[in-house]
């Protein structure tokens, strides 16, 4: 078995687990999530606490069933979080219920259509939060706003993730 897979995952309280068929639930305060589970592993609950391991001498999907089990778990009790940040001037963006609205040095603004399940804040015009319970579509959507405009490696000018560090080359010589 994979070093990941060994590792059991601790439940909260208020998070309710349960294996139907080949389908897993989570559930908790943030919403509910499902995952269909490969046929030759196993998932087991005792206490407070699920143990992933496998049926036959395979490992190849033990660790990543854990590690998806794991990002399911935090993801319904506290939910993932992507920043982006604009860099440019008069680059902007404006959240509404349904679409987010960039200004980013086009002719027109881009307007970027809300997934559900999805929450899109801006605290400031150059700031945009990304929010929701299943990790892999917040960081989706995180990764398609940024390729709007990604950032230029002259000036360091478009949409970043708040934690990225822009390497700026230097510009040519005559």
């Amino acid at each position: 078995m994979s070093k990941v897979a060994s590792k059991p995952i601790e439940l909260n309280p208020d998070v309710q687990f349960e294996v139907i068929n080949n389908v897993i639930n989570i559930k908790g305060p943030k919403g509910s999530l499902e995952l269909m589970k490969p046929s030759d592993i196993d998932v087991e609950q005792s206490d407070n606490l699920i143990k992933v391991s496998t049926k036959s001498e395979s490992t190849a999907m033990s660790g990543t069933t854990r590690a998806l089990l794991s990002n399911m778990v935090i993801g319904v009790s506290k939910g993932w979080e992507k920043k982006l940040t604009l860099v440019g001037v008069g680059y902007r963006a404006k959240a509404d219920k349904l679409k987010v609205e960039l200004t980013v040095g086009y002719s027109h603004p881009v307007h970027f259509e809300i997934p559900e399940g999805i929450t899109i804040e801006t605290p400031s015009q150059t700031e945009v939060v990304i929010s929701g319970i299943d990790k892999q579509k917040v960081g989706q959507v995180a990764a398609d706003i940024r390729s709007v405009r990604p950032p230029e490696p002259y000036k360091g000018k478009g949409i970043k993730y708040s934690d990225e560090q822009i390497v700026k080359k230097e510009a040519k010589k005559k």
